[in-house]
Order: C-alpha cells, then sequence, then structure tokens
C-alpha cells in the first residue's frame, strides 16, 4: 500500500512581508512566519511521518523545522536538497512585486507570475522548474512512498505548483489557474505512478500579502 504525501509551502519569509520577489535568494522566516508554522505542523496531528524532504533555502527549512518540533518529532529523517528550491527570479530577485506590477502591466504580470513558460531575464520559467522537481519526486520521494512510508515535503509556491501539475495531470495551460496558499498542507494518496488518487486540503488562517 502507498504511503501518503505531504506537501507543505513555507511561511512568511522577511521578503514576502516586504512584497520583494525573493526565489534563490535565502532570507529568513519573520516572527509571524514562524508562529503560523507551527500552527501548520499542528494539523498533522494523528498523521504518521516517516521522512521529510526540503529545500536547500533557509525559510523552508525553518519551516519544516517548527512544523516538526510543534508535532514533538524530533528525529524524522530529513533530506534537503537544490531540485525543491524555489524558481529563480533572475534580474528581478530582490525587485519590489508591486512596483513590478505597475511597472509591467498587470497582464503581463500575471504571465510572468503565473503561467507555464514564459521567460524572466536570467531566471527560469515554470517549466524549468519542472523539469527539476518532477525527476527528483520520482527519483527521491516515490520510492519511500511506495513502501508505504508517509513523506512530508516542505519547499516554496513554484517549485510546489510545478510539482502539483505532474501529481494532479494538469494541463500545462491551465497552470496560471493553480496556486499553493500560505499556511496550506495537502496530502496526498497516489498511485504508483505518482498520480493523485485522492486530495486533502488543510489550511490555517495565514494573512500574507506574496
Amino acid at each position: 500500500m502507498m504511503g501518503k504525501l505531504i506537501i507543505a509551502r513555507h511561511h512568511e519569509s522577511q521578503w514576502n512581508h516586504e512584497g520583494l520577489w525573493t526565489g534563490t535568494r535565502d532570507v529568513h522566516l519573520t516572527e509571524y512566519g514562524f508562529e503560523k508554522s507551527e500552527e501548520m505542523g499542528l494539523l498533522l496531528r494523528g498523521v504518521k511521518i516517516d521522512c521529510a524532504f526540503a529545500s536547500m533555502q533557509v525559510r523552508a527549512i525553518e519551516t519544516l523545522s517548527s512544523m516538526l518540533t510543534a508535532l514533538e518529532l524530533f528525529h524524522v529523517p530529513i533530506e534537503h536538497n537544490q531540485a525543491l528550491n524555489e524558481r529563480d527570479y533572475g534580474e528581478y530577485t530582490g525587485k519590489n512585486k508591486w512596483e513590478m506590477e505597475q511597472l509591467l502591466g498587470k497582464d503581463a504580470f500575471e504571465h510572468i507570475r503565473r503561467d507555464w513558460d514564459c521567460p524572466v531575464p536570467g531566471g527560469e520559467t515554470l517549466k524549468q522548474v519542472y523539469e527539476r522537481v518532477v525527476p527528483f519526486f520520482k527519483q527521491h520521494v516515490l520510492p519511500f512512498l511506495a513502501e508505504g512510508k508517509n513523506v512530508l515535503v516542505v519547499s516554496h509556491g513554484n517549485a510546489l505548483r510545478a510539482l502539483m501539475l505532474f501529481i494532479e495531470q494538469i494541463p500545462t495551460e491551465d497552470a496560471a489557474k493553480l496556486e499553493m496558499l500560505f499556511g496550506g498542507i495537502v496530502l496526498y494518496d497516489l498511485d504508483a505512478e505518482g498520480h493523485m488518487q485522492h486530495k486533502e486540503v488543510r489550511q490555517v488562517e495565514s494573512h500574507v500579502h506574496a
């Protein structure tokens, strides 16, 4: 029997709070982010967690640590890998998103943020994120699920959107409609190929303007 896959987005970082495009830059959680990460952990009370994965970026690492601490799970094996890192926003990294929205126009801004294959100068598209996240999932996470283990993955908005496109078999033209909210946890039952059979969403109330 397949184990359960649990995915969660890191909570509010300092640059989320300031409205800055973070991408691959390492930025710590805010106090609010730490508080909400603990609440996210408590959403998983009663769920066995056999192992966990996170990106190499500190905001995901801090979110995972806070979740496991809230659950008093101090010995869960954890692996960090850059394949789970956030999308590289290239030259837009560090720029204020809302000022960029005014500069670029709302339509162009939303295309850059949400679409499947919209480039940014010096950065990645969602398609390129998919091309690193999904092979990692198949090679490193799916085998644990096949052994019947429950796996928690804490990553970033775009990395998780890419994974969800694969898991839920969503057409790439619908990528812009897909969002992974702050404070949200998704629990999946998957088939042997890693595709969704059942989905449950749990959510803590979160107010992050990012």
